[in-house]
């Protein structure tokens, strides 16, 4: 991705103090409709370092290879992108108002629900580059939405939006953990938050829920028994794994969220992109099953379901039925 271009227009921040500069960063993504900004200095992770080194050597990635890859710029993002200084870290809720409404049908993830988010949070991301950068600060900088090697949820973390969940997903103190996660590294510096505590206490409820036992320990996912690989990622036929330990998943999984105590007065999203089109969280398991690729490309066009494609989706299909 490009960097932005450097803006003309300070007409109102003082570009010289960071505190002022990363109040007004934060003004302008709550605007653009994120429902949580904090920023970190762009840095060097030994700590996450230590923790990805001992995953990869565990063979935790199961097939994701690609994890093996680069793995300095995963923990570094000044060598990611050069010049960097800060990190800009945003949360999107994607919770929604409904879920499915049958509870024999095959169950979808509810971040696939609407439009694919990689698409809508780096059109808002980009917008709030261009805005830091022709009305706030010149900047350059570069987006990532889950498509580069960035630890994403550390840096939201160190940001101060949340701690790393046991079940490994960022929890948000009154938002929970549907949000997505969103990150702008830009080469100027802010005041940074600070992070806030692991609130997890005792609580194994994640852990205890998984069906497929994928959390071999707290904030450890062994991917290759993780429902959300095996229906995205890899093919479940290859995994060993039998039938009824996917549970009806059929793309993705929410168990380990659906059973924490932070997700219970989680609050609907506010973002028209991530409702489901119509008909689709009424699809019964009859309606699944005999579901054909025109109504897939109907219902299912600008879901994140494309990335395994309607063979994939089928072929999970005729795992649940077993």
């Amino acid at each position: 991705m490009k960097a932005a271009s450097t803006g003309k227009n300070f007409q109102s921040t003082d570009r010289g103090d960071p505190a002022t500069l990363a109040a007004a960063i934060k003004e302008e993504a709550r605007r653009l409709g994120f429902d949580g900004c904090g920023i970190s200095r762009a840095e060097a992770l030994p700590e996450d370092a230590l923790r990805l080194c001992s995953w990869l050597e565990r063979g935790h990635h199961a097939g994701m290879a690609y994890m093996e890859r680069q793995p300095e710029k995963r923990v570094d993002p000044t060598l990611l992108f050069q010049g960097a200084r800060s990190v800009v870290s945003v949360l999107l809720n994607y919770y929604p108002s409904g879920t499915q409404t049958d509870p024999e049908a095959p169950v979808l993830a509810k971040y696939a629900y609407g439009k694919d988010y990689h698409v809508v949070v780096r059109e808002k991301l980009n917008r709030l580059l261009k805005k830091i950068s022709s009305g706030i600060a010149p900047v350059r900088g570069r987006a990532f939405v889950d498509t580069a090697p960035l630890l994403e949820k550390a840096w939201a973390a160190r940001a101060g939006l949340g701690w790393i969940g046991k079940n490994t997903c960022l929890i948000s103190p009154g938002k929970g953990s549907f949000c997505f996660i969103g990150t702008l590294l830009i080469d100027i510096p802010l005041q940074y938050d600070r992070p806030v505590a692991d609130l997890c206490g005792d609580c194994t409820l994640c852990i205890d829920a998984c069906p497929a036992k994928a959390i071999v320990a707290p904030r450890t996912l062994d991917a290759g028994h993780c429902i959300s690989y095996l229906t995205i990622e890899s093919r479940p036929e290859n995994s060993g794994m039998p039938n009824h330990r996917l549970a009806g998943r059929v793309f993705g999984c929410d168990i380990c969220q659906d059973v924490c105590p932070w997700n219970r007065s989680a609050a609907p999203h506010h973002e028209k992109d991530f409702d489901a089109p119509p008909g689709l969280i009424e699809m019964t398991r009859e309606d699944w099953f005999n579901l054909n690729e025109e109504k897939y490309k109907r219902i299912l066009q600008h879901s994140a379901v494309q990335r395994i494609g309607f063979e994939g989706l089928k072929r999970n299909l005729e795992r649940i039925a077993g």
